[in-house]
């Protein structure tokens, strides 16, 4: 008998409940600058996004509520765009809050990428979650509590991540966030991590990651040429660099890496050196609004309009006030329809009761109609014997006389008999020809 093979692949799954999910859409009439700057954001965003989502103009909300709970969303991040700028809003399913900002500048991801001397093709970067750091957002009283609101919501977007427990290799993205203390914004970055050799040239790491330069001439892709140096030796030891990004640092950023990483050469315990290259986009906000609920609700903190406790009471009596009134008039509706539904009825009712006894007597009439004996047995009593009864009863005709037979009375069967001639197909004013005896 064979052996019972034992499962040796026995990793875990990852818990799809507790990762953050997010829906980024854009409402309303928004410029095409924006409608890319919403697609860079799903980028950002991915693989926990709805990257393929399509809006229409008729798409409200509540549209976005009905669908979010099947596929387990539990941010969304909406873009609008008014005569004051354009604004994003996070919100929190399914209760709140809702933090409204204000995109004060904003650069798409094919403009930071134009800025690099040799940008990179992106593809499988995006197939695990970007690695969150939020720096200047320590704890603090003064700050107010819309800030520590804003702090656990920035943490909620990502799905958080375990050093113990986690794969190198899955960590290939950053965003970056930084709160400005002066300005009291909030900058947004977005990074790749790439993994270099340390202590040597350029051209050594040339030759080590076999990169290529691009011929300004042909626009065809080649290798790094040698021809212009007599020695191997002079490529070698060449610290030509051709900008201040690639000057080599005194090992600041050098690290020993625990698990292999993806790249040639990034094996385990190897010395590398870490270093993020912006993709984009990059965002400069503004928190403008606080509310309590899914895009509605108490107003918690309002950044220019300011409101004393008397009128936030005033307020929140008229709140109160318009439910109320609300509440009854909605009442009032259902009792409306709940008339006109039983008057509906009652008149079905009556049509079914009518038309119930108007079948009655047409079946009745149908079942004399049907009854031959009742009919004749009411004649008979009317009108008395029929002709065939009358018949049967005389049945002693009246005896002619010898020699007086033409003028002799018939009976009525003889006189019944004499009709006959026209009944078999003879004219009524036509005579019958003599029979010859």
């Amino acid at each position: 008998m064979a052996k019972k093979r034992t499962k040796k692949r026995t990793h875990k799954v990852i818990e799809n409940e507790k990762i953050p999910k997010s829906f980024v859409v854009r409402f309303g009439k928004v410029g095409s600058t924006v409608s890319e700057l919403v697609r860079d954001i799903r980028r950002v965003m991915e693989p926990h996004t709805a990257s393929k989502l399509r809006e229409r103009k008729t798409n409200k909300l509540r549209d976005y509520l009905m669908v979010a709970g099947q596929y387990g969303v539990t941010q969304f991040v909406l873009f609008s765009q008014s005569a004051m700028g354009t604004n994003m809003k996070i919100a929190t399913l399914p209760r709140g809050p809702t933090l409204t900002f204000r995109v004060k500048q904003y650069a798409l991801s094919k403009d930071c990428r134009a800025l690099l001397k040799n940008p990179k093709s992106l593809g499988s970067e995006f197939k695990t979650s970007p690695l969150l750091i939020l720096n200047n957002f320590g704890a603090n009283e003064e700050r107010g509590v819309q800030f520590k609101l804003m702090t656990t919501v920035f943490q909620n977007m990502f799905p958080s991540i375990d050093p113990s427990t986690m794969h190198l290799a899955d960590a290939r993205r950053v965003v970056l966030l930084n709160y400005n203390e002066e300005t009291e914004n909030i900058e947004f970055r977005h990074y790749l991590i790439t993994v270099n050799a340390v202590g040597v040239t350029k051209g050594i790491k040339k030759l080590l990651n076999q990169e290529y330069t691009k011929n300004d001439k042909s626009g065809s892709k080649k290798k790094a040429e040698l021809k212009s140096f007599e020695d191997i030796g002079e490529y070698v030891l060449n610290e030509d660099y051709a900008s201040d990004s690639e000057i080599e640092d005194n090992g600041e950023s050098s690290v020993v890496l625990p698990q292999n990483y993806i790249g040639r050469g990034n094996r385990k315990s190897e010395q590398r050196s870490v270093k993020l290259v912006e993709i984009g986009p990059r965002m400069e906000l503004e928190l403008v609004k606080v509310e309590d609920g899914m895009c509605e609700g108490d107003v918690m903190y309002h950044k220019y309009i300011h409101k004393t406790e008397k009128e936030i009471k005033e307020m929140k009596l008229k709140k109160q006030k318009m439910l109320t009134e609300k509440a009854l008039r909605k009442k009032k509706q259902e009792e409306n329809v709940e008339k006109k539904k039983a008057l509906k009825e009652s008149k079905k009712k009556n049509k079914k009761s009518a038309s119930g006894k108007e079948q009655n007597d047409e079946d009745s009439s149908s079942e004399e109609e049907r009854d031959p004996n009742s009919d004749n047995e009411k004649k008979n009593v009317e009108k008395g014997p029929n002709k065939k009864q009358k018949l049967n009863s005389n049945t002693n005709f009246k005896k002619t006389e010898p020699g007086n037979s033409s003028k002799a009375k018939t009976s009525t069967f003889a006189k019944k008999n004499t009709r006959q001639p026209a009944r078999l197909g003879f004219n009524k004013k036509t005579k019958p020809r003599p029979r010859k005896h």
